[in-house]
């Protein structure tokens, strides 16, 4: 991955469990969902899938036709959709997952959490992995490189545990748990009642 500054970073680790089955870091992070369960930014399914095998009803949503291939391999349930695309059932979900960093999709945090907000029905959850602590909030642009293969620019954010609080109420949402599991960090956020007036 080349940032927009030239910096290249390794995604080969975060590859292998990407492309992986869940892990136990994968399966805390799954017991605090509720409900029917919607996956965004699912890649290959490895969290839709692990919620299929414990009989909940999830979907993931990925623009990505390999990644999607891979996870109707891995027995979960997808589409291949962005999230700012209508979505089935909206509203009316338990639980949206923002998983590997996926709070990043779009490089507006704060817009793609009202999105979420909008996809869980009153009181959903909003489950996210944040980057470490210092990260904060900023924006930047990405782009994949492989072997001579080269992906177009796209916008990212990078969101630390500790700016996650003050982006969810900008959305609607209120913090209710941040937590750190085998190197990684976790919110869980909730959908407020929407302003009256």
């Amino acid at each position: 991955m080349r940032d927009a500054d030239g910096r290249t970073f390794s995604l080969a680790g975060a590859l292998d469990r990407w492309t992986g089955d869940a892990d136990a870091v994968d399966r805390n992070f799954l017991a605090r969902a509720r409900g029917t369960v919607l996956d965004v930014g699912c890649g290959p399914g490895r969290l839709a899938a692990e919620l299929a095998r414990r009989g909940v009803h999830a979907l993931g949503l990925d623009i990505s036709p390999t990644a999607l291939r891979l996870a109707r391999r891995s027995g979960a349930t997808v589409i291949r959709r962005s999230v700012f695309e209508p979505v089935v059932a909206e509203g009316l979900w338990g639980t949206t997952l923002l998983a590997d960093g996926n709070i990043g999709i779009g490089g507006d945090p704060t817009a793609l959490l009202r999105r979420c907000r909008a996809l869980v029905t009153p009181g959903g959850l909003v489950l996210v992995e944040t980057e470490r602590p210092g990260v904060g909030q900023r924006t930047t642009r990405l782009r994949l490189e492989r072997a001579g293969e080269v992906s177009s620019w796209f916008d990212w954010a990078h969101v630390g545990c500790d700016a996650i609080e003050e982006l969810a109420a900008a959305a609607g949402l209120r913090l209710t748990e941040s937590w750190a599991d085998g190197g990684r960090w976790f919110a869980a956020l909730r959908r407020t009642p929407a302003p009256v007036g």
